[in-house]
């Protein structure tokens, strides 16, 4: 981790970058500023958005300047960082291969596994939400073991549906809405991270986990035919 570094970004936002690549200490450091200043805003701030290694805050040019924000940020990142908040445990049914897994096959043989261990070990991991990003809501997840680390497909897909699974170097990406994609298609979900007419749009928030559950694929279809846009999924570990 070499930062924090304050960047400017377009007239009214800048970006404190914490590292230019993985960095899992980067990536918790840039959850928790961005949980501070969330809560604690400094003067003119009017968002403020965590990435997988920075944080990007916009500003109201007409209440401050780049100047007295890049200042007032820089006497914050001096301040302790709050404790964070305890993290809550989602817990998510899913199916893997099939016509909803087309890349399985795929991906356990670049991970030299068998595609049920690998399925087995994703489904033992505690997945830590890193970001939300590419469609609103939508999670990256991690990190997983080396051999996780996947190259993307030659060409994209062009389709997948809300509540896909796929690889994506050592993350998996769980869609929020259907997308062409150019990484591997493990399974799907009836699970919606985003819903526009929720009272909290976003189902996940970053420095979550989630754990996701193997089903039929029977039972997915039964539940994205229910339209629950948890599709099954719970706050907390089953019993």
């Amino acid at each position: 981790m070499t930062g924090p570094e304050i960047l400017p970004l377009g007239l009214e936002a800048v970006l404190v970058r914490y590292a230019t690549t993985w960095s899992e200490e980067a990536n918790s450091a840039a959850q928790r500023l961005a949980v501070a200043l969330a809560a604690d805003p400094l003067p003119g701030q009017t968002e403020v958005a965590p990435g997988l290694g920075s944080v990007l805050l916009r500003f109201d040019r007409l209440t401050t300047g780049r100047m007295q924000f890049a200042a007032a940020l820089r006497q914050r990142l001096t301040a302790p960082a709050p404790e964070p908040a305890a993290a809550r445990h989602w817990t998510v049914p899913a199916c893997f291969g099939g016509c909803w897994g087309a890349d399985l096959t795929e991906a356990a043989a670049l991970a030299g596994r068998s595609e049920s261990d690998l399925i087995s070990e994703l489904c033992a991991t505690d997945l830590r939400v890193l970001a939300l990003g590419f469609a609103p809501g939508q999670p990256y997840l991690g990190t997983l073991p080396a051999h996780w680390q996947m190259p993307r497909l030659p060409a994209l897909t062009p389709r997948v549906e809300a509540g896909t699974i796929t690889t994506a170097l050592r993350q998996i990406v769980l869609f929020a809405a259907p997308s062409p994609t150019g990484w591997r298609a493990l399974g799907r979900t009836a699970f919606r991270p985003f819903a526009a007419d929720a009272a909290e749009p976003f189902r996940l928030r970053p420095g979550d986990f989630l754990r996701f559950t193997p089903t039929s694929t029977e039972n997915i279809a039964a539940l994205i035919e229910k339209g629950d846009p948890l599709g099954g999924a719970i706050l907390g570990f089953p019993k």
